[in-house]
Parts: C-alpha cells; sequence; structure tokens
C-alpha cells in the first residue's frame, strides 16, 4: 500500500465497511436536487451514523462551491467540504469528500457525502418499490 491508513495501523479493530446501496439516492437543498444516484455506497463505522456516498459523476456540481473547509479522519485521510446556493438559498459546508482517501478506504475516493441536518436525503431500496429503478 502506498499510503495507509495510520488509525487502522493503530487500532486495528476498529472496522469500517462500504458496500453498495441497492436503490436511489435522492439529495436535495430546498427545492432543487443536487444529487440523484442509483449507484450510491453505505459507509458503516462503528461509532457513527451509517452515511451514504454518491459518486461524483451523481452530485450536480453546478449548485456546488468548495470551501476552505477540511478535516483529518485518522482511517479515511483528509476531507474536503462544498457549500451550496440553489433556488436563490445556501448554505455552507453540506457536502464533504475525501479526495484521495487511505489505501483502505479507496472504495468512496469519487464520491461525496451530505449532512442529513443540512439538507434532505431520500434513499429508496430497491425492495421499497414496486416499479424497477431505470
Amino acid at each position: 500500500m502506498d499510503n495507509p491508513s495510520p488509525g487502522f495501523k493503530s487500532n486495528p479493530s476498529h472496522h469500517i465497511t462500504v458496500d453498495p446501496f441497492d436503490g436511489v439516492v435522492t439529495v436535495r437543498f430546498s427545492s432543487a436536487v443536487i444529487a440523484s444516484s442509483k449507484n450510491a455506497k453505505v459507509l458503516k463505522e462503528a461509532g457513527h451514523a451509517d452515511v451514504l456516498y454518491i459518486p461524483f459523476e451523481d452530485i450536480y456540481f453546478d449548485f456546488l462551491r468548495r470551501s476552505e473547509t477540511s478535516t483529518h479522519c485518522p482511517y479515511k485521510g483528509d476531507a474536503s467540504y462544498w457549500s451550496v446556493i440553489a433556488a436563490g438559498e445556501a448554505r455552507p459546508d453540506i457536502m464533504w469528500a475525501y479526495e484521495h482517501p487511505y489505501d483502505e478506504m479507496l472504495a468512496i475516493r469519487g464520491h461525496g457525502a451530505f449532512y442529513p441536518e443540512k439538507v434532505s436525503i431520500e434513499a429508496t431500496a430497491a425492495a421499497a418499490t414496486d416499479r424497477p429503478i431505470p
């Protein structure tokens, strides 16, 4: 590994899993859809709520602006943040992404996650709908 996680090295019993979400995830801010994907992933980490990560190609970056905010996770790496401007409203730091994650978390590279308290996230499992997901 070229960029191993120091968090897993110092705490090998910590578990994070990343699995495909079988369904559709739609993210809204105000009246605007800012992301919609049938290729989202669910990250599960002990002690934290599950997080849905959406591929960049399914995020409408026209509504987003990179902010100066950054944070560090010892398991995932450095996170970058984006703010939203849509439907005449704005809110800072609604999305984050690990653009260059540690090797153990490469599954979330090229994906963004949204704060559920700042946007509306609707995750509809394929089993919950009687119609096929296109």
